[in-house]
C-alpha cells in the first residue's frame, strides 16, 4: 500500500490574499495544507458577497476530502482510462464535489443566484505534482532559469488565442480577459483539466488569481522570485505590492511553494517501520 508521506519539511509554502485598491470585498480563497502537500486558490464571482462564498465553499471542500482519502490511506493505484494516478483522481473528484454544492447552494439560497468561482490545485505525492484548474487562475513553474506556465486559461481570451486571431502578445493588451468559459458552480457537471509532472529539488510553484496576472507581466513575477527567492513571504509580498502599485484593480492571491527535497511514497514493512519514527 501507498501511503503519504507528510511534506511538512520537504516543501515550503506560503500564501498571501488582498482586496486590491478598487473592490470592496475579497472574494479569493486560498488554503494551504503543508502536511499532504496540497495548495488550493479560488477566485470567487457572482452577487454581493456571492462569491467569496463560492470560492469559500470551494477551496474547504476540496481541502478537507483530499485530507480524509489521505488519513485513510487511499492512495493505491492508477485510473486505467485516463492513466492518472490515485491522488490525482482524489482531487478531481473532490473538485467534482466542490462543483455540486456551490451550484446547489446557488439555486437554493436566494442571495447566491448565479455564483461560481475558479479554482487552481496542486497536490504532491510520490515526487509527482498533480496539476487541476478550472478557470483563469493559474498554475506557473520555475526550474533553474526556466519559468512557465503549467495551466491553460479556460476563457474567451485563450480560445481565439488558440484560434489565431490575437497572439499572445496582443492578448495581454486585451480589454476582455475576464470572460471565463469554464467555472465551478455554474453547471451540475464540470470538466477538471488534471495533469501530472514529475518534480525536482528547487521547483518553485506559483498559484495565482487573475488580480496578479492581469496587472503583472510574467517576466516581473519571474524577477521577483529570482531576487528575493530567499524569503517566500518575500516574494508574495512583493507579488501583491507589485499588483497594487499597478492598479490593483481585483483581488489579488498567491501561493507560493518551493520543493526543498524529493518526497517518495512509503511502501513495504520496511517503509511502515520508517514512518512510526518519523
Amino acid at each position: 500500500m501507498s501511503r503519504y508521506v507528510s511534506l511538512r519539511n520537504r516543501v515550503s509554502a506560503v500564501g498571501l490574499t488582498d482586496t486590491g485598491k478598487v473592490r470592496e470585498h475579497n472574494e479569493d480563497s486560498i488554503s494551504l495544507d503543508t502536511d499532504i502537500g496540497l495548495y488550493v486558490l479560488a477566485d470567487g464571482m457572482g452577487g454581493y458577497n456571492a462569491g467569496e462564498v463560492a470560492s469559500s465553499i470551494a477551496v474547504k471542500t476540496i481541502t478537507n476530502l483530499v485530507r480524509e482519502a489521505y488519513l485513510a490511506q487511499e492512495l493505491e493505484g492508477n485510473d486505467k482510462a485516463t492513466g492518472l494516478h490515485r491522488p490525482s483522481i482524489i482531487l478531481r473528484d473532490a473538485i467534482a464535489r466542490a462543483n455540486k454544492i456551490i451550484h446547489q447552494t446557488s439555486k437554493s439560497q436566494t442571495q447566491c443566484e448565479g455564483m461560481g468561482t475558479t479554482v487552481v490545485a496542486a497536490l504532491m505525492h510520490d515526487n509527482r505534482l498533480t496539476i487541476a484548474h478550472v478557470g483563469d487562475s493559474r498554475m506557473y513553474r520555475l526550474r533553474k532559469d526556466t519559468f512557465e506556465q503549467l495551466t491553460m486559461d479556460h476563457s474567451l481570451l485563450q480560445e481565439l488565442v488558440d484560434r489565431g486571431f490575437y497572439s499572445a502578445e496582443e492578448a495581454q493588451r486585451a480589454t476582455n480577459k475576464n470572460y471565463v468559459t469554464r467555472a465551478l458552480g455554474v453547471e451540475t457537471t464540470v470538466d477538471v483539466e488534471v495533469h501530472e509532472l514529475p518534480v525536482e529539488p528547487g521547483d518553485w510553484l506559483v498559484l495565482c488569481s487573475d488580480g496578479l496576472t492581469d496587472m503583472v507581466e510574467d517576466e516581473d513575477i519571474h524577477l521577483t522570485i529570482s531576487t528575493f527567492g530567499g524569503n517566500l513571504d518575500t516574494v508574495a509580498r512583493q507579488l501583491v505590492q507589485l499588483a497594487n502599485d499597478s492598479g490593483g484593480r481585483d483581488n489579488i492571491s498567491v501561493v507560493l511553494a518551493q520543493v526543498v527535497e524529493l518526497f517518495p511514497a512509503r511502501r513495504g514493512i520496511l517503509d511502515r517501520i520508517l514512518a512510526w519514527f518519523g
